[in-house]
């Protein structure tokens, strides 16, 4: 790789590092072409991206952004899954990890906050920001008669007390 393209990298990968709500560093153990491949089109059909660069120009790129936190976790053959939102990347990268015993994640930064393991795989249970308006909408429109005769009942009963 050429020291411009190298700059290049290390510019992207800043960009990503200053902008993404969460990166987890993913641990790939002897994963194919074909099968990063098939795993890249699977996270970004989850909203998520996937990249594999050098460990070493992740960790320039890493310098002076919210996610420098993670620099030790570059060790080894490592992928990075990222997204804007907290959810995503996390979704998407725990779906490989129960899929392939090749895949571990290590951790990762979500809004500047180093996270381990556990919690990336917890964020991925959590609904996403859609999904969580879509129920809160279902529930604001399906109890509106209920919360009306709730409502009506209560004043009746004041009403009566009075």
């Amino acid at each position: 790789m050429k020291r411009e393209e190298k700059q290049q990298v290390i510019s992207e990968m800043k960009d990503v590092f200053n902008t993404a709500g969460l990166v987890v560093v993913a641990i790939n153990n002897g994963i194919s072409m074909a099968e990063t491949t098939e795993l890249r089109r699977n996270v970004l059909n989850d909203g998520a991206n996937y990249r594999v660069v050098k460990n070493r120009l992740a960790k320039l790129a890493l310098a002076g952004t919210p996610c420098e936190a993670m620099a030790d976790l570059l060790v080894g053959p490592t992928a990075l899954a990222y997204s804007t939102d907290e959810i995503s990347a996390a979704r998407a990268v725990c779906k490989l990890a129960k899929a392939s015993d090749k895949y571990e994640i290590a951790g990762g930064i979500m809004n500047g906050k180093r996270i381990d393991a556990k919690e990336v795989n917890a964020l991925a249970t959590l609904p996403s920001l859609d999904e969580l308006r879509g129920k809160l909408i279902g529930l604001l429109q399906a109890p509106g008669g209920q919360l009306a005769r709730v409502t009506k009942a209560y004043s009746e009963k004041e009403q009566a007390a009075a």
